[in-house]
């Protein structure tokens, strides 16, 4: 039966499949090795499948959206079309902005010149928090971790230029390249602001002795998996004793945040700070702060600024050779400053009504396949099994868009200026977000723009989350089979429900707050079989010496392995009584669930992006998200014939199976 016959639904792409792999011994090669091999990774991108060309895609449609918005210049003044098409204007007038230099940052640069005082540098850090330069904590509004309902001001560790704190004390080769490669990096920077070469160096080198200090007192990329390291409510009161040399009367005031008790995600951190505030001189204290507005602002300054910025965190940390192209980061940073004004546009266009019931469809088949799968644990008890069924029960999900639109009331936004468009952006963004804090939890907000592609589960509010950016091919399709559907965007799906009961998720019970649940046996049962995935990521290396962190992939791990197996169970079962859908090149729809899998997850990867991700990214390298949670399958082994021995069979005494 062809999948014309079937009434124009298309399958999986049978010509991506790399014919003369072995399914049984590299799922990963198998799945769309031949695509990967037709499709090299272009120049400015870190890795390349079909999913990432649709996103790249996805950024040519706002693109578009945005070019019909700036061809305008009678938009109503503060409306979405003004505020999106000027501020995209204003990015795209390369022009104007190479011909400013680093003139819109330089009143900033000379203010922190001028500071006189340690009051002047705690007046500073709060003028960068208004314009979202978190240096050197940040301030944000979230929910209590243990009263839910309510949003509390949580102040975090902030002010690192290197991706996390192992890159400033790790003796390993890579990390000490690192480490030289930022003090030129640093260096050439504040050059280009205008210091003579000697000053720059001196200044890079004051850079990163802080930054390590501040380093040295944070907590490592697996603690800051555990929400009970982070969990630390602080009555107003007690900051003072906790961090006595900042003024926090004066920042609460002047960030109009309400008086009340916050959680310190770091206290030792925050100890760090204070200690900083006391005893580095005042010089040392503008370089730093110089240092991150500049690193704030370069990819609004002048192409010189722009070309250092990217040699750096594009060339050296991704391995990209080429910058993306200017339309394209144009797009991007105004999705990330004016996401819900631009948002508007994209799912009038871009996500029809049907396709949003078709996923609020699917979501409801894999949250009760997951009711299923909890039901039938043979290692859960009875207790333990009722607060799983009573946390899944009050599930969220959220498909598109939100009912309710920002309106960015009061930003002010020219073609003048990009940096200055930013700036007015992000304070905009700051203080949306601080009119939170001290208020019931606003659950209809969203932590990602329309056009994002990407999801995410919230374990405060129990939400799955998936923007219309994500609900493109070849993710989602409205006229696709439910085998690739189910396959690609229900495997994501699965996978974000599991995050409400990964290593992470299993700490926070039915309402959202941080609180055990478990009976002490389960509790013991359910950390076994998350070591289980553990020692599994360990032995999964990308080059000799280097392997996975087995804890920090942990929770997304078991998304991945819950995901594939919810989502096949609910696939089955969304058949039921429809009868079977078609068999397409051979395979049958059973395997094109699982090829769909493979295809849609399977990137291909940089080098120098793999070594940054197994050092501080949750998510395994893509071969691995393929072949791990599959290997793990026995519907997997059976569908495609493996037998016992074959790499893609985990033996039995290895198999890892946590929900």
């Amino acid at each position: 039966m062809s999948t014309a016959s079937a009434g124009a639904l298309h399958g999986i792409q049978p010509d991506d499949i790399n014919r003369k792999a072995d399914a049984c011994t590299d799922f990963y090669d198998y799945a769309n090795g031949a695509w990967r091999q037709q499709n090299p990774i272009p120049d400015y991108m870190d890795r390349w499948s079909r999913r990432w060309q649709s996103g790249e895609l996805n950024k040519e449609r706002v693109r578009d959206i945005l070019n019909e918005l700036s061809a305008r210049t009678d938009w109503p003044k503060g409306s979405a079309g003004q505020l999106a098409g000027d501020f995209y204007a204003a990015c795209m007038d390369e022009s104007r902005i190479d011909a400013l230099g680093s003139k819109p940052v330089q009143p900033w640069l000379d203010e922190i010149g001028t500071i006189g005082d340690r009051a002047g540098v705690q007046r500073m850090i709060g003028k960068l928090h208004d314009a979202g330069v978190g240096v050197p904590f940040v301030l944000f509004a979230g929910e209590d971790l243990r009263e839910p309902s309510q949003t509390i001001a949580h102040v975090y560790a902030g002010g690192l230029g290197l991706p996390d704190r192992d890159y400033y004390l790790k003796p390993e080769p890579r990390f000490v390249e690192a480490r030289a490669k930022y003090l030129v990096h640093v260096a050439k920077m504040f050059e280009l602001a205008g210091a003579p070469a000697e000053q720059a160096q001196r200044d890079a080198q004051t850079v990163f002795d802080f930054e390590k200090r501040l380093a040295e007192a944070s907590l490592d990329n697996v603690q800051l998996r555990d929400p009970k390291l982070q969990d630390h409510p602080t009555a107003f009161a007690d900051l003072s004793k906790l961090a006595p040399s900042f003024d926090w009367g004066r920042y609460f005031d002047a960030a109009g945040v309400p008086r009340n008790a916050v959680n310190v995600t770091q206290p030792k951190f925050l100890q760090q700070v204070d200690k900083e505030l006391a005893t580095t001189p005042l010089p040392q204290w503008k370089t730093y702060l110089q240092w991150h507005l500049l690193n704030t602002a370069a990819d609004s300054l002048s192409q010189p600024f722009v070309e250092e910025n990217f040699a750096f965190n594009g060339k050296f940390l991704t391995g990209a050779t080429q910058m993306k192209p200017r339309w394209k980061r144009c797009a991007e940073l105004t999705d990330t400053q004016l996401g819900e004004a631009l948002g508007q546009k994209y799912v009038e266009k871009y996500f029809p009504p049907q396709a949003k019931a078709r996923m609020q469809d699917m979501v409801k088949n894999i949250l009760a396949a997951m009711d299923d799968t909890i039901g039938e644990l043979a290692w859960m008890d009875d207790a333990t099994k009722k607060k799983a069924l009573e946390k899944r029960s009050t599930f969220v999900a959220k498909l598109g868009y939100p009912d309710k639109f920002k309106d960015y009331q009061g930003v002010a936004v020219s073609r003048d200026s990009a940096w200055d468009n930013v700036v007015a952006a992000s304070r905009w963004n700051v203080a949306d977000n601080r009119s939170q804090i001290g208020k019931p939890t606003d659950r209809s907000r969203w932590g990602m723009t329309p056009p994002t592609s990407n999801a995410y589960y919230n374990p405060l509010q129990n939400e799955i989350v998936f923007p219309a950016g994500i609900l493109q091919s070849p993710a989602f399709d409205v006229n696709a089979t439910d085998a690739v559907n189910y396959g690609a965007i229900g495997v994501v799906i699965g996978h974000e429900i599991s995050h409400g009961f990964d290593d992470q998720g299993a700490q926070f019970d039915a309402k959202g707050r941080l609180s055990n649940w478990w009976t002490p046996a389960d509790g013991k049962q359910f950390a076994a079989k998350g070591q289980c995935v553990v020692d599994q990521f360990e032995g999964y290396f990308i080059e000799p010496g280097q392997h996975h962190n087995g804890k920090l992939v942990l929770g997304e791990s078991i998304g991945d392995l819950a995901g594939a197996k919810i989502a096949y169970r609910a696939y089955l079962k969304s058949r039921e009584g429809k009868g079977p859908e078609p068999t397409l090149d051979g395979f049958s729809p059973e395997k094109q669930f699982f090829i769909a899998w493979g295809q849609f997850r399977g990137d291909e990867t940089r080098l120098e992006t793999q070594r940054t991700m197994i050092q501080g990214d949750p998510h395994p390298v893509a071969k691995y998200r393929v072949n791990g949670p599959l290997s793990n399958l026995p519907a997997f082994q059976q569908v495609f014939e493996c037998k016992a021995g074959d790499a893609m069979v985990r033996a039995e005494e290895k198999r890892c199976e946590v929900w």
